[in-house]
């Protein structure tokens, strides 16, 4: 499918005077390119998705190669899949451009001048993609810079009408339903009909070339009107998923379409459909006219035959198949760790191509190989970034203060908090100094601080926050706090601080003491970096994990006294929270006083900058939750790094033994266990 069979059914009859010499992929072309009923063909739909800037197999903030993650990776994976399957098309699903060291350089640090291409739009446009969506972090570093890398001429406020079109992809990008307020006309086109030739057999069992129309339409998740306020409101809205597919599938089968793709930037989710939901593709998957889906959003590969995941686990899914009420779907997981890839066996009945889903197959192939090593990179990637490479290498390695103890994030949800009392310290003292100088009327309410850990693990046993003692440069900073938000603070009462803090512990799974066979204590489903928590000498709580949810903070107490139900605080936190991120309640972006003007990685570079030397007795030890006491008969487990019990120690957590070095799940993880009595 690549562009010389493109040429085929252009010039049939020059080709049909040409066929003797070419028995391959234009051999058996029917005259007038009409093609016969009872044709079948294969078609790859090769996807990527959540690569977040991840070009090469490079961890920035440790400043080493790592092959788990990188396009230059999943480019050999494209190989292969291209040389099984000459029928393909390759399609990115969005977060392609935000969440790498090397993003932020050429966001932030050194913007990309108008004539210069995204270094991970270089790799996509060498590696021939066809066509890509749009996620919701393509907005973070806000609308004039997506315009300005994506090439394209938004009609929205903020965007001057003169503006040039700009260096940008190769290829076309879709998006239905984020719409602009100016025009109320989708931001970028809302689908795209691609036409290719592709090679097939004849009824004849002859082989020959035909013309297929693909169809492919974009959505992201509503959510990023709330995520990303500060740069979206007033200029776009958002609206439904399912609605938005009902509005235009019609009209892209009338346009000639033979297949429709939706490349939708989201995950499953069975709960009843919302214009606003998240991951809506549940719904989608219902809607009359899509042959295959292209999901992303939540970090996993989909097929997943083992999956516990209760949305891959729901009526009408597939999980080893790689269904959704019948419909083909691949998540391809995130970083390049895996490539999605969608069989279509279709048939032409004379009138239409029809996908036979009986013989379609759909896989999430990994990077990593059965004996544990990773594919080798492809070696054409690397030298098309070199220069983007080295600088964003220079630019972290720029030293910021020393610290005198090792930042982790490897015990986090068992009460290691080295990785986040920093954060939460420097938000605490902005927002202090914010008040002073800005806000006298909030002067006499205290202010505490919410972090989370970041990376704990959900993309692989090398994800985590691990910053070593000694100099602590712009690399760390951007490890302790990994995303482009804002600085936000929230004006709370004490109750709607306990809501946070308990809808925070949704993180764990109920413990029955009872039990005698091993637990589970984290809910997987529940990501970590919405594991928010107090590091305060002022704050103490417990939770309690044989609770249900709602019922899980009990001893929640502030300077030495029970916290008053009414008692008024300040909260600093970061723009994705305190818009409605994570779907916290009370959080809705309502109760926002503050929305700083200064990234909350900035504001923790400049602390860092000003305390110069950190030490664990100031920045590294005020714990303020700990696991309400209880017996359990059985083993609670959990699953971090092996060979890491000493950190734990250090952070006082005596309670942890590690079971095994290999917990048996071929990621690399050991099991832990945490003695809940003490």
């Amino acid at each position: 499918m690549r562009p010389n069979h493109r040429a085929c059914l252009l010039l049939p009859a020059l080709l049909s005077a040409l066929l003797p010499a070419l028995p391959g992929a234009c051999a058996s072309l029917p005259r007038g390119g009409a093609t016969p009923a009872g044709t079948e063909a294969t078609l790859a739909l090769l996807e990527t998705t959540d690569l977040h800037a991840n070009v090469l197999s490079y961890d920035y903030y440790k400043l080493q190669a790592d092959p788990a993650i990188g396009l230059e990776r999943t480019a050999t994976l494209i190989k292969q899949a291209r040389a099984e399957y000459p029928n393909n098309l390759l399609l990115d699903n969005g977060d392609a451009l935000q969440g790498t060291a090397l993003a932020d350089y050429q966001a932030l640090v050194k913007p990309v001048a108008c004539g210069e291409t995204l270094a991970i739009y270089k790799a996509m446009n060498a590696l021939g993609v066809d066509g890509a969506g749009v996620g919701n972090h393509e907005f973070n570093y806000g609308l004039p810079y997506l315009n300005q890398v994506t090439a394209s001429h938004f009609d929205v406020d903020g965007v001057p009408a003169a503006a040039p079109r700009c260096a940008g992809p190769d290829f076309p990008i879709v998006l239905a339903n984020i719409v602009s307020v100016r025009t109320h006309q989708p931001l970028f086109a809302p689908y795209r009909i691609l036409t290719r030739t592709v090679r097939a057999t004849g009824p004849d069992g002859k082989p020959l070339t035909a013309a297929i129309k693909i169809g492919i339409i974009g959505f992201a998740p509503p959510g990023v009107l709330s995520w990303d306020k500060q740069w979206l409101a007033g200029k776009v809205y958002a609206e439904g998923v399912r609605e938005t597919a009902q509005k235009y599938i019609p009209r892209m089968r009338a346009e000639g379409a033979d297949l429709v793709v939706a490349i939708s930037h989201g995950g499953l989710d069975g709960a009843p459909y919302t214009p606003e939901m998240e991951n809506a593709n549940y719904h989608l998957a219902q809607v009359p006219g899509i042959d295959a889906m292209l999901i992303g959003h939540e970090h996993l590969p989909f097929p997943d035959a083992a999956s516990q995941r209760a949305a891959f686990n729901l009526p009408g899914v597939d999980k080893a198949r790689g269904t959704v009420f019948g419909v083909p779907t691949v998540m391809a997981n995130l970083w390049g760790k895996h490539l999605g890839v969608i069989g279509l066996h279709l048939r032409y009945d004379g009138a239409r191509w029809v996908v036979d889903r009986s013989r379609t197959t759909v896989e999430a192939r990994s990077t990593r190989q059965k004996d544990g090593s990773y594919v080798a990179a492809d070696p054409a990637i690397a030298p098309l970034v070199a220069a983007e490479h080295a600088a964003t290498i220079h630019y972290v390695k720029t030293p910021v203060g020393t610290s005198d103890f090792r930042m982790t994030s490897y015990f986090a949800d068992v009460g290691d908090i080295s990785a986040i009392q920093l954060v939460n310290q420097a938000q605490t003292a902005y927002v202090q100094d914010y008040v002073k100088a800005n806000l006298p009327q909030y002067a006499a309410l205290p202010v505490l601080s919410m972090a989370s850990p970041f990376k704990t693990g959900a993309a692989g046993v090398a994800d985590y926050t691990d910053v070593k003692p000694g100099a602590v440069a712009l690399n760390n900073a951007a490890d302790l706090y990994l995303y482009p938000n804002a600085l936000h603070a929230v004006k709370l009462s004490g109750a709607g601080l306990k809501a946070w803090l308990e809808k925070s512990a949704e993180r764990f799974n109920r413990i029955d003491p009872a039990a005698t066979a091993p637990q589970e204590l984290i809910n997987a489903a529940f990501a970590g970096f919405n594991f928010d928590m107090l590091t305060s000498a002022d704050v103490t709580y417990q939770i309690d994990v044989t609770q249900p949810v709602g019922q899980r903070i009990v001893g929640l107490h502030y300077q030495g006294a029970p916290l008053s139900p009414s008692q008024q605080f300040l909260v600093a936190t970061n723009s994705y929270r305190a818009a409605g991120g994570g779907a916290f309640p009370g959080l809705d972006g309502s109760k926002t006083v503050i929305a700083a003007p200064d990234s909350s990685r900035d504001v923790l570079i400049a602390y860092i900058r000003k305390a110069k030397q950190l030490t664990r007795a100031r920045n590294g030890s005020a714990r303020s939750w700990r696991f309400a006491p209880v017996t359990v008969k059985g083993a609670v487990v959990f699953h971090s790094a092996p060979g890491l019990l000493d950190l734990a120690r250090d952070a006082g957590l005596t309670g942890v033994s590690q079971l095994k070095p290999d917990d048996g799940g071929g990621k690399g993880f050991a099991l832990y266990a945490i003695d809940l009595s003490k």
